[in-house]
């Protein structure tokens, strides 16, 4: 009965024993408490913990990625969207993480939460949608400064989601295509006051000399031949140039202008034959 007892102490001892020695990864530390009171924090590596006199708290010193959960958010501008966030903090000193709040993951998930939607609260829409890495910054430096005591770092906050109302979206819709429409006619006017100073300056360019006048005209004259029309408008400055060209005179009375039109006329005029004496007088089926 002896032996079992003693036996039973050794093991005892032995078990004592190995509890008594801990190992801690690199990115962990261990928040002693002796009988109650914080004595220090130890680690990495391996340590050793008296049981029933001291106690150990594991604190993981990695940074934690945090999704703060969909929020209804009014914006300054009465317009309810819903927003959800992500949130990257560490454990900076593990003595405050575990002495100053109970759990500081809940707590700091919480704090997120509020956060978002006071400080999304007193902007608009239009700030929510453009103006992101204000945000950001700002409910990083307010989570920041509040986690302080708590030994935890807010590393960087980014809003991922900002949802609107089907509604809404077409309402932004509309904006953005007026928006677009009045740009299109600024540059629309835009083009046509710098078009009239270039047509102005082709202008005074072009009187200067008739035969750069001429030359435009025999121009477009070639771009109207590669139309399908049978019609082409000749302009009276250039007839008067190739009645010129012809040893008319540039002066030369109108009459003769008109004597040779109506010759024109009369040889045109030849060209048509009476068709109804070529078909001769057809009786009458009446």
């Amino acid at each position: 009965m002896f032996e079992y007892f003693t036996i039973a102490i050794v093991l005892i001892v032995i078990s004592l024993l190995i509890s008594m020695f801990r190992i801690l990864r690199e990115y962990e530390r261990g928040v002693i408490f002796l009988l109650g009171r914080f004595q220090k924090v130890k680690g990495p590596g391996l340590i050793i913990v008296i049981p029933f006199i001291q106690q150990m708290v594991r604190t993981d010193l990695r940074t934690i990625v945090l999704d703060v959960p969909s929020q209804d958010v009014i914006s300054r501008d009465n317009v309810s969207v819903k927003v959800n966030a992500v949130l990257y903090f560490r454990v900076m000193d593990p003595q405050h993480a575990v002495i100053n709040v109970e759990n500081f993951y809940a707590a700091t998930s919480q704090l997120a939460q509020t956060t978002l939607r006071s400080v999304l609260g007193k902007h608009e829409l239009d700030d929510m949608l453009a103006s992101r890495d204000k945000l950001n910054e700002d409910i990083q430096d307010i989570l920041d400064s509040q986690t302080d005591a708590w030994g935890i770092k807010v590393s960087n906050v980014e809003i991922k989601h900002v949802d609107l109302d089907e509604s809404m979206i077409r309402v932004i819709a509309r904006q953005a295509e007026a928006e677009r429409t009045r740009r299109a006619k600024i540059i629309h006017a835009e083009g046509e006051h710098e078009a009239s100073k270039r047509l102005l300056e082709a202008a005074r360019t072009l009187s200067k000399r008739s035969e750069a006048l001429q030359l435009r005209y025999l121009q477009t004259l070639t771009e109207i031949s590669s139309d399908k029309t049978n019609t082409i408008v000749f302009p009276v400055d250039l007839l008067r140039d190739l009645r010129k060209g012809l040893g008319l005179g540039a002066d030369a009375p109108d009459d003769d202008l008109d004597t040779a039109d109506t010759g024109e006329e009369a040889a045109s005029s030849d060209s048509f034959v009476d068709t109804s004496e070529l078909m001769g007088d057809q009786p009458d089926k009446g």
